[in-house]
């Protein structure tokens, strides 16, 4: 076994090296706002309806909020920005937040045709390794959730349900999901050609089944010598550190490398709020506590098979990064090991992900990019992840505070 050095995430001098005195500024005022809970409650209502109205505002959220958490409006304002953290040895998961119409091919063509550009892009940076893309965007979220109401119907594996499902859609639904399956199999071809890792999404857990599925028939296809392809694991849900494992038995079953990217979760209280109106079991876990073991053990896990597992640790949470890291060394492997991975938001975490970096571990930034009106969803789930009792805003305070301090400002 070997020595464990622990990794330190209170050097602010490392957190914050990348921003200037006025950029650290006015980071504190904006994170100091999101304090405010009303601000935040109010400003989240009222953003998404003055710019659909028109109103005079990109200018501000432009400077502010979008700043902070968005690379820019296009990939070439984005490539300043992972220039930037590339100096830093820090690199970028590159997420462009495109979504097809509800019922319309073309617009689900021309997303695949999107994701396709920025993994070709990507490829010719130093330093973006992998794209993240969501199934919704070329998926007609009605098909996905049939499919998934119909696996659920179903005995035996999920790829067993998966075929009685497919057998019960109509021949138009058939061809539909087929056409779903050729943009999928476009993209991760030639995301394998370039070289590029494709981050697939996680979904509510309504859409989730067919989502899980096409995502282990491409890896069954492109993780044969090596990861290209990654499901997005919610740990928030109280199934999904066993469905971890069934995903292993799957690959060793079919001969293929797992990817998989460890998340807490994205949709809680939608999935609590339609559980309880619709009169079934929540999918997620009775509390914090439950979600934090479950995160850890599957962490665990993927390392005690790191030779079969390719793993993302995507979090904000200072325990779980520093667990990852204290295996890695306790089995003798090494922080910059190819089948292990960090990531941490754009804007959020800095004392994390640049203090991972200077330790040596491979580490991204997740950064979305594209038009104002089409991030401010994301951006508002942002501002009310950071402003929330559990959320980030204090403790990301409290670190640009003691770095203002260190450098007398």
């Amino acid at each position: 076994m070997g020595t464990t050095v622990p990794i330190s995430f209170d050097n602010t001098e490392n957190a914050f090296a990348y921003k200037t005195d006025k950029e650290l500024k006015k980071t504190k005022i904006l994170f100091s706002s999101m304090e405010c809970q009303l601000l935040v409650r109010w400003g989240t209502k009222v953003t998404p309806w003055v710019l659909k109205a028109g109103l005079p505002v990109k200018g501000l959220i432009r400077h502010t909020i979008f700043k902070q958490f968005v690379g820019g409006e296009t990939l070439e304002e984005t490539a300043q920005v992972a220039q930037k953290l590339g100096n830093y040895n820090v690199r970028v998961i590159l997420d462009y937040g495109v979504e097809g119409g509800e019922n319309d091919e073309a617009a689900f063509n021309h997303s695949m045709e999107e994701f396709i550009r920025v993994i070709r892009y990507a490829a010719t940076q130093p330093n973006i390794p992998f794209i993240s893309i969501k199934v919704t965007g070329f998926a007609r979220k009605g098909l996905l959730e049939k499919l998934d109401a119909s696996v659920s119907d179903q005995q035996g594996s999920l790829m067993k349900r998966y075929a009685k499902a497919v057998e019960s859609l109509s021949d138009e639904e058939r061809a539909e999901w087929q056409s779903v399956q050729r943009r999928m199999e476009k993209i991760c071809r030639t995301a394998a050609e370039k070289g590029i890792g494709v981050l697939v999404d996680a979904e509510e857990t309504w859409i989730q089944d067919p989502v899980d599925v096409i995502t282990i028939l491409m890896m069954e296809r492109f993780n044969i010598s090596k990861v290209v392809v990654y499901n997005t694991i919610q740990l928030y849900r109280h199934d999904r550190l066993n469905f971890l494992k069934d995903s292993l038995e799957a690959a060793e079953q079919r001969h293929f490398m797992l990817g998989a990217k460890l998340v807490r979760g994205a949709y809680m209280e939608k999935e609590r709020e339609r559980a309880a109106a619709m009169a079934y079991p929540s999918p997620i876990q009775p509390g914090k506590a439950d979600t934090d073991r479950d995160y850890n053990d599957s962490i665990a896990f993927c390392i005690d098979h790191i030779n079969k597992i390719g793993v993302i640790v995507a979090t904000h949470n200072e325990y779980s990064n520093r667990y990852a890291t204290e295996l890695l060394q306790q089995k003798g492997l090494s922080l910059h090991h190819p089948h292990v991975h960090f990531s941490q938001l754009y804007g959020m975490s800095d004392h994390i992900t640049f203090n991972l970096a200077k330790a040596g571990c491979p580490v991204s930034k997740y950064l979305p990019f594209g038009p104002i009106r089409d991030v401010v969803p994301y951006l508002m789930r942002r501002a009310q992840e950071n402003s929330s009792v559990a959320g980030q805003a204090g403790r990301e305070l409290g670190l640009i505070k003691k770095e203002l301090q260190r450098r007398n400002l």
